[in-house]
């Protein structure tokens, strides 16, 4: 501290002394370097190595090339310093190799390593593992095999972590069999080469290609588990979808740890069973086991995904009694969580808490504005972020666009995507392009979205196709839905989607022997349309129903509530829209069709659980359609509470028989 303030203080107005620098040695840079908080502090240091003369020094420069890519967006500032940088050594290289590949910058860590070698310096047991991380991510086989050549000329096979580096790169490009001739090969350096991360790296990568049989056969061969290799073949097998396989090894563990606990919790709501995830989070504590940071994170994203905002809600309360710094991490997560829970209010207050915001928690704050229809917000957001230095990335310019699309503003999401493109060399990736396509087909705008498809400069996708179908079928195309379900059928044929947008416009018009015809086609090929299912969280439990369902309890009770709110509905105008019903079929059936959906179901169950819930939240996971649209605004003016859908694309918060969407969506 006593440099710092050497360095830092400021000369009196009066008069200014010319430079005459305090000496600085080495050890006080490299210190103050590890000791800075924020990025214009390093700005503050590098200015000081240079007038310090010290800018020469590869250990002062290999320490702030490290430092400045351990801050988010500042990769290019680490590059700069590189190339201003004469005769860098080994150390300079590894530092930028290594913040390259830890930034996923992987293409640009391989092009240094390139030049590296065509430099005459000499790569070293440090250098490989982060250029094997990279080749990993670029899943370039032929290349990962070139770098091991490289390591064998170098002598460098035998190193316990070149090789655990060399047998992951293997198993994650897919290339399992040199995996396990290393791993076997490995014996001839001793017992000890064999470590329980090489046998973990090679169990996951079996897990990782769907062989869990081969995974399990060489957890069995193993003469000493350890917790870490159970969670690693947990972890492989709820990857694969083997859930009961998982728990059945789950249950075999006798010391379970809180990583082998976040390992189930994860897996669970990787698969979508977000109630038993979180069900086996309130099982740890209650069995003595205190959670980590990463236990907490996945299980605030179970609580996204389920949109259990109690739920949610009791963790942060847990987080705060126990001593839980609000690091960028679980601030992310507890603003994801109640974004995704609809409570906008919530997540701001949390994220105006946080002392230090990266990019993601930007990210995140913006997503929430824009899922939940609040392009100001998203707009504000969007400008203070960049006034506190940080560049927005692709994420975020989706996620502007986003906002556009939902409040139906054509003109300000096409000036977001020109300035990703122009202003900040952002490459628009295919998401980007879908919600384009999506805000000139919601706009009606129907000519100029294929317009902008055929002018892509990359092959449009499934999704692309699919947002130009959706919009087809709400302005009644049925010229080009045909157009865009040929195109859909051609990329995907076994994809239900394809066969289901068609099936829907042609009902929307009345074509029912297009749309038996259709149905055949599907029956014929196999093609099952994914059901509709919704998520409610009811005094802390989470709940799930699925389109027509009769399995809960309290079914007869639920479905006479909902011929009840229905029945009440009509004396306030609600007619139901058939025309959401996809068969040829009597007006009386086709109601009776429509009342099954998944989302009334859970709307039924909120009303029979108790008047104390003012709020009725749920998640649908598919768009929701527009009777079910109209019912739900019906039912928030009947019963003098606030619904909160979120569907697929966006939140829809119902209130006095009026949608935050406006009916636009």
């Amino acid at each position: 501290m006593k440099a710092l303030r050497m360095l830092f203080s400021k000369p009196p107005p009066a008069k200014t002394p010319p430079f005459n620098p305090i000496f600085i040695d080495e050890h006080q840079f490299i210190s103050l370097i590890h000791s800075s908080k924020s990025i214009n502090h390093l700005h503050q240091i590098h200015a000081q190595i240079i007038l310090h003369h010290q800018f020469s020094n590869s250990r002062i420069v290999t320490q702030l090339i490290s430092s400045f890519s351990f801050k988010n967006n500042f990769i290019n500032h680490a590059l700069s310093i590189f190339r201003h940088f004469n005769n860098p050594n080994l150390y300079i290289f590894n530092s930028l190799i290594r913040a390259l590949a830890d930034n996923s910058y992987y293409m640009t860590s391989i092009s240094y390593f390139v030049l590296m070698l065509r430099s005459n310096i000499r790569p070293a047991n440090l250098t490989f593992p982060f250029v094997l991380k990279s080749t990993a991510a670029l899943q370039e086989g032929w290349l990962g095999m070139e770098i091991h050549t490289q390591i064998l000329k170098l002598g460098l096979l035998c190193d316990r972590l070149v090789l655990l580096h060399l047998v992951d790169m293997y198993a994650k490009v897919g290339l399992l069999e040199c995996a396990c001739q290393l791993f076997d090969e490995s014996s001839q350096w001793g017992d000890d080469a064999k470590s329980t991360l090489l046998w973990n790296v090679l169990i996951n990568g079996y897990c990782k290609v769907g062989k869990w049989g081969k995974a399990v056969e060489l957890f069995e061969l193993m003469p000493e588990k350890y917790g870490s290799t159970w969670s690693t073949l947990i972890n492989g097998l709820m990857k694969a979808g083997e859930i009961n396989r998982a728990m059945e090894l789950w249950h075999s563990v006798e010391d379970r740890d809180v990583v082998s606990w976040t390992t189930m919790i994860n897996g669970f709501s990787l698969n979508g069973q977000h109630e038993q995830a979180l069900s086996m989070f309130f099982e740890m504590l209650e069995e003595g086991v205190k959670p980590n940071d990463q236990t907490i994170v996945c299980a605030l994203l179970a609580c996204a995904k389920a949109g259990a905002l109690e739920t949610g809600t009791r963790i942060h309360d847990y987080i705060s009694s126990n001593g839980f710094a609000l690091k960028k991490g679980i601030t992310a997560a507890l603003v994801d969580m109640y974004a995704k829970c609809g409570s906008l209010e919530n997540a701001s207050r949390v994220f105006d808490m946080a002392v230090e915001k990266d990019l993601r928690t930007w990210s995140v704050m913006i997503w929430g504005c824009a899922i939940n229809g609040y392009l100001d917000k998203a707009l504000d957001c969007f400008n203070k972020m960049k006034s506190t230095g940080i560049k927005p990335d692709g994420v975020v310019f989706l996620a502007i666009i986003t906002a556009c699309l939902h409040a139906g503003n054509v003109d300000h999401g096409l000036h977001f995507f020109d300035k990703m493109k122009h202003d900040y060399s952002i490459e628009p990736t295919m998401k980007h392009y879908a919600v384009i396509v999506d805000l000139y087909g919601r706009a009606g705008r129907l000519n100029q979205a294929l317009r902008f498809i055929k002018n892509m400069p990359i092959d449009p996708d499934f999704v692309i196709w699919g947002a130009l179908f959706s919009a087809c079928r709400a302005h009644k195309n049925i010229q080009m839905a045909e157009h865009a379900s040929e195109k859909l059928l051609e990329l995907e044929p076994k994809h239900p989607g394809g066969y289901v947008f068609l099936s829907n416009v042609y009902a929307g018009a009345g074509k029912w022997q297009d749309v038996e015809r259709v149905r055949t086609k599907m029956k014929n090929k196999g093609v099952a349309k994914d059901p509709g299912w919704s998520y409610i969280e009811i005094h802390g439990q989470v709940t799930s129903f699925v389109a027509g369902d009769h399995f809960h309890d309290r079914s007869d009770e639920i479905h006479l509530k909902l011929d009840e709110i229905t029945k009440n509905a009509r004396d306030f105008g609600y007619t139901p829209e058939t025309e959401w019903v996809l068969h040829n079929i009597e007006e009386e059936e086709k109601e009776e069709s429509l009342g099954s959906h998944s989302e009334k179901l859970a709307l039924a169950f909120a009303l029979i659980s108790g008047d104390d819930l003012k709020v009725i939240r749920i998640v649908k996971n598919l768009k929701i359609c527009g009777d079910c649209h109209s019912l739900m605004k019906h039912a928030s003016k009947m019963t003098k509470r606030d619904i909160v859908v979120r569907d697929i694309k966006r939140f829809h918060h119902f209130k006095n028989g009026s949608c935050s969407c406006q009916d636009y969506w």
